[in-house]
């Protein structure tokens, strides 16, 4: 897992670009899936990338 920002930057644009716009109030139930799964996504890369840092602090540490 890379832990670069602008890679994390990146990764968590890329799966949030393609999400229907929340504004316009007319979200259907299979857009608000799709939705609920890519939030879920990008949460997943940002909870990986937060554990590989600490991970790398806890070995820098001799933990």
């Amino acid at each position: 897992m890379s832990t670069e920002p602008e890679q994390i930057r990146a990764g968590i644009a890329a799966l949030l670009a393609d999400l229907p716009d929340l504004e316009s109030g007319a979200l259907e139930d299979a857009d608000i899936d799709a939705v609920a799964v890519r939030l879920e996504e990008a949460h997943d890369l940002l909870v990986r990338a937060l554990e590989s840092v600490e991970g790398r602090g806890d070995a820098n540490r001799g933990l």
